[in-house]
């Protein structure tokens, strides 16, 4: 079974409820009683500082993940590296 966040279309309350993933059901308010939606909201995880996937290696800014420097081919190119 799985918990899923709905919203109340009348009186905006978000309450969970549990289901089978494969469960589409219609869901009413245990407030006021109106119909309710799937509420999708946004994860409140925040990832800070070093040591996440391709950060946790890395020692300059702008160095490459071996710690190599971009190399341009171009004379005129803005990227190049001096």
């Amino acid at each position: 079974m799985a918990r899923y966040d709905y919203i109340c279309t009348s009186c905006n309350h978000i309450f969970e409820i549990e289901h089978p993933m494969d469960v589409h059901p219609d869901v009413s308010c245990p407030v006021c009683g109106a119909p309710s939606q799937r509420h999708f909201a946004s994860s409140s995880i925040v990832f800070k500082g070093s040591g996440f996937y391709n950060t946790d290696q890395r020692g300059n800014e702008g160095a490459s993940a071996t710690g190599e420097h971009e190399h341009h081919s171009c004379e005129n190119c803005p990227h190049k590296i001096a």
